[in-house]
């Protein structure tokens, strides 16, 4: 009998994956998926520098992305995994979408939504720190080549 793994550290790897292209495309390396039910739906990493666009965050465009397959502006059945704690901005979207869940690995102590209140939707889950060593190792590699 095999290992069962952890359903959020499987697609978290796979997030995980998403944040490394972004490192090789020289963006900050946040990586995110939707699933629904056990499918992948949505898959995006940061494009802000490529786009020239600071709304371009991993999590915005896998929001936009997952709302076009479903032809809906509403995803409460949905997961958002995220290498890094959304942002507000991110946060907002995903309160709009009324994402199900919220998973993520690294905290984000200065620009993190958790600083403020009452940014995700009330009926959203949120589970922190899956991968997170994970994701925070790529964010430093990130910056600590910008400096």
């Amino acid at each position: 009998m095999g290992i069962i793994q952890d359903p959020d550290e499987f697609f978290m790897q796979e997030a995980l994956k998403l944040a490394r292209k972004a490192l090789e495309e020289d963006e900050v390396p946040v990586g995110a998926i939707i699933v629904s039910g056990t499918q992948i739906i949505a898959k995006a990493h940061n494009l802000v520098e490529r786009l020239s666009d600071p709304t371009a965050h991993a999590e915005m465009q896998a929001i936009t992305s997952a709302c076009n397959h479903f032809q809906s502006k509403y995803l409460n059945t949905c997961t958002l995994y995220v290498t890094l704690e959304p942002c507000p901005m991110c946060a907002a979207a995903a309160h709009w979408a009324q994402i199900g869940r919220v998973v993520y690995g690294a905290s984000d102590p200065k620009m993190g939504y958790s600083r403020h209140e009452h940014l995700l939707h009330p009926r959203t889950e949120v589970r922190a720190g899956v991968s997170g060593d994970m994701a925070k190792t790529l964010l430093q590699q990130f910056f600590t080549g910008k400096r």
